[in-house]
């Protein structure tokens, strides 16, 4: 059971670590270019439609299988391997603590700026998107390069 919950800690933080390389190496350089009204547009649409059930089950797996792979007791396991796990989950946790205490909130704001009344400064894209790109592609470094730490981490637990 160990080494499943392992097999899977280490598939499930892969695709998210993929996935949050391709939003910084490939689609947050590729929406730069845009206006700024495209710009908020097109964040807004993705912020809409990203926290669907498929990318929600990776993101919860990416602390919950690391978890349970470390609780669940091994006979074999090295304390090297029990310290990588863990190493791995705290990156994890410390990855989703930045999406949920920094992203997650100015994607609300993002949003939230789409509602403000036709003339309030509120919707001004260009102020919006001032007022958001920068911190959020900040933020996403350091969960992109946590995440990819704890994929290191787990794999190297998974194949001592």
């Amino acid at each position: 059971m160990a080494t499943l919950l392992l097999a899977l800690a280490v598939g499930c933080t892969g695709l998210y670590a993929g996935f949050m390389l391709i939003f910084r190496a490939g689609i947050m350089p590729a929406l730069a270019r845009l206006t700024d009204p495209e710009f908020v547009t097109a964040m807004r649409r993705i912020n809409e439609y990203v926290p669907r059930p498929v990318f929600l089950a990776v993101f919860l797996g990416v602390v919950a299988f690391p978890a349970a792979a470390f609780l669940v007791p091994q006979d074999g396991r090295t304390d090297t391997q029990k310290w990588l796990v863990l190493a791995g989950l705290v990156c994890a946790v410390l990855n989703h603590l930045v999406t949920v205490g920094g992203n997650v909130p100015l994607n609300n704001a993002l949003a939230s700026s789409e509602r403000a009344p036709a003339g309030d400064p509120a919707g001004d894209a260009s102020a919006v998107r001032a007022a958001f790109e920068g911190r959020w592609n900040g933020l996403h470094r350091v969960r992109t390069a946590l995440i990819t730490v704890a994929f290191g981490l787990l794999t190297a637990a998974a194949v001592l």
